[in-house]
């Protein structure tokens, strides 16, 4: 094949318009392929779903699914729940019945037990689960910082006596002990 016949065929792939899928580009925004995939689906947000007093709430109350996390958390991230959901549809009930963050937490907490709540009340033995921890970690640092202090000081007193120690007296001896030494020194060097 010829430069300009290669250069020419070069040209005609280049202007070709990229095939599309027959199903890319149906309706706003495209229609998956396959919807199962997505996951089940979910009801509609409405307005007061994002409501800064029912996520403040919802922060402070734990999902009963096992994550550990609280209902907002839950929700908005862990998408395969079916726990959150439903007990964020109870927060909006109960607000929608005009009860207040205080009355919703005590309704939750009558109904579900103390566990719902992310932190336990400060009052009885709850509050060992405040002071104990910050109790322990002051002894704790308390100890590290005696030991260590202990430390530099009794290596501090260690090389003062060393630079405060008088020397050794030198070695005497009579004349016979000094040659004797000088020639088993001079055998090792050997």
């Amino acid at each position: 094949m010829r430069r300009r016949a290669f250069l020419s065929f070069q040209q005609d792939t280049t202007r070709q318009a990229p095939v599309a899928s027959p199903r890319a580009g149906q309706g706003d925004v495209g229609t998956l392929f396959n919807p199962d995939v997505a996951g089940r689906p979910r009801a509609p947000t409405v307005e007061g779903d994002n409501d800064a007093l029912v996520r403040n709430t919802e922060l402070k109350l734990q999902c009963t699914c096992g994550c550990t996390l609280d209902i907002f958390t839950c929700r908005t991230t862990d998408f395969t729940c079916t726990y959150s959901p439903a007990l964020h549809r109870e927060v909006v009930a109960l607000f929608a019945e005009g009860k207040t963050s205080e009355q919703v937490i005590a309704a939750f907490v009558d109904k579900y037990g103390e566990k719902i709540l992310m932190a336990p009340k400060p009052e009885g033995f709850n509050i060992a689960g405040y002071v104990v921890p910050g109790a322990a970690i002051l002894i704790v640092g308390g100890i590290v910082a005696w030991v260590i202090r202990r430390r530099v000081r009794r290596s501090a007193e260690d090389a003062a006596e060393q630079a405060l120690a008088p020397l050794p007296p030198a070695a005497t001896g009579t004349d016979a002990e000094l040659e004797r030494l000088n020639r088993e020194l001079a055998e090792m060097e050997k």
